[in-house]
């Protein structure tokens, strides 16, 4: 399985976001989408993706069929989506920076149950795939879930590696 996460969204820079549908960033897209392309093995593919449009849009230069699954969402961050990281309360950020992997923000998911849904819909699309390598176009929360998981590593170290936008991971 090849995860790719999606190219650079505008309005992110010091932003919470997650499940907010940032577009992508109309000076850095063509050419990261052309280099993710690039990075990718020849051949036919068959593309799943997060239906949020920094997704979409990559997915769909990709040169194939593309399935939608909101199972391939950002992490959930409730109230605090779209929120500065200065303007969430100093208490409820340090609690979740603590214990991200359990912690919930206000409204929103734990990276526990992020994990779960990714794996579940990953594990979906392996078994439909017969023997193919499928694609993923998602988010670094799903991409890091999956892959602390491929790697027999515990949850909480999801951010041990770096899971740059428009980069290519075999899981």
């Amino acid at each position: 399985m090849i995860l790719v996460r999606h190219t650079t969204p505008a309005g992110a820079e010091g932003r919470c976001y997650g499940r907010l549908d940032l577009p992508v960033s109309e000076s850095r897209f063509e050419a990261e989408a052309a280099q993710t392309a690039a990075a990718l093995p020849p051949g036919p593919k068959r593309i799943y993706a997060s239906p949020s449009l920094r997704c979409r849009l990559l997915a769909e230069r990709l040169g194939a069929p593309v399935t939608f699954d909101e199972r391939l969402l950002e992490l959930d961050f409730g109230a605090w989506e779209g929120l500065r990281w200065e303007a969430i309360p100093r208490d409820q950020l340090a609690a979740w920076c603590e214990d991200f992997v359990e912690a919930r923000p206000p409204g929103g998911e734990t990276f526990v149950e992020l994990a779960a849904r990714a794996e579940a819909c990953a594990a979906e699309i392996e078994a439909a795939a017969g023997g193919a390598e499928p694609v993923l176009v998602t988010h670094s929360g799903v991409i890091r879930a999956l892959l602390t998981r491929a790697r027999g590593l515990p949850l909480a170290a999801a951010f041990d590696f770096e899971v740059a936008y428009g980069s290519v991971h075999r899981r």
